[in-house]
């Protein structure tokens, strides 16, 4: 008996058996970031930074990856990002940008404020305010990891650092704040973790923003007027990522309107979404 049912065993391969579901995971959830304002305009704060590990996980749960926040195309400020989410847990998008005189948007980091007004709020435990600027310049949009700075005679302030983060196996920064406009003068940089650059008003050598990078919460930089028409740039799209023991199966369901990949690195199995909304069942 004993040996036909070791011989029973051995012919049933390796799918008899499937690797149980995990019941918790580190996460890293990241949300949009805002857009940079315009004329004058300051720089869009990044998209909230929230991590953790041993989030507790089962049956359906909701992942949505939100989209960086338009860049300022009117007298408002720039959109903010849209929030992220995954199960319980929820970044806020980034705070845009301030247009000519404004102050900046609160949000996951706050938007730098536009000619001395103030920058916004970032969330607790999620990023950092923006700044305010010269007379005449943008201020740097907040990043995860440090607040926007004002700059200086007219340069444009420097977004907010991000934070580095490696789930994914390598160390990679998220976060950044854009920087604001500089009005014949440079413009800031952004903040290290996708933060725009700023934009440089000089008629004679004018100097175009940049937007936020894809998939890190960067905020998008502060610009300028161009032909009559306020033209901020857009903030970068957030980023949901999920990391657990490679001993666990594979999670069952994963809805048609994500976009997502799977690796494996030091162990674990990891999911980046990257864009979209949907619901993911383990």
């Amino acid at each position: 008996m004993s040996g036909n049912f070791g011989n029973l065993v051995l012919g049933l391969g390796s799918n008899a058996f499937p690797s149980p579901p995990t019941t918790s995971v580190e996460y890293l959830v990241i949300a949009g970031g805002g857009g940079g304002g315009a004329d004058h305009g300051g720089g869009g704060g990044a998209g909230g930074f929230r991590t953790a590990t041993g989030l507790a996980v089962s049956g359906s749960l909701t992942v949505t990856v939100g989209a960086g926040g338009a860049g300022a195309a009117s007298s408002s400020n720039g959109t903010n990002g849209v929030n992220s989410v995954f199960s319980s847990i929820t970044s806020i998008g980034g705070g845009g940008g301030a247009v000519s005189s404004g102050a900046g948007s609160a949000g996951g980091s706050g938007g730098g404020g536009s000619r001395g007004a103030a920058g916004g709020a970032g969330t607790a435990g999620q990023g950092n305010a923006g700044a305010s600027a010269s007379t005449y310049a943008g201020g740097g949009g907040g990043g995860a990891g440090a607040a926007g700075s004002a700059g200086g005679a007219n340069v444009g302030g420097v977004g907010g650092a991000g934070t580095a983060n490696s789930i994914t196996g390598s160390s990679v920064t998220y976060a950044g704040g854009g920087g604001g406009n500089g009005y014949l003068a440079a413009g800031g940089s952004g903040g290290a973790g996708g933060g725009g650059d700023g934009g440089r008003y000089d008629n004679s050598n004018p100097v175009i923003g940049t937007v936020g990078a894809v998939n890190t919460g960067g905020g998008g930089g502060g610009n300028f007027t161009t032909g009559g028409k306020e033209t901020g740039m857009n903030g970068g799209s957030g980023i949901v990522i999920v990391s657990y023991p490679n001993r666990f199966g594979e999670i069952s369901s994963i809805g048609a309107g994500l976009t997502y990949s799977l690796t494996l690195a030091g162990g674990n199995k990891i999911y980046s979404f990257t864009a979209g909304t949907g619901s993911i069942v383990f």
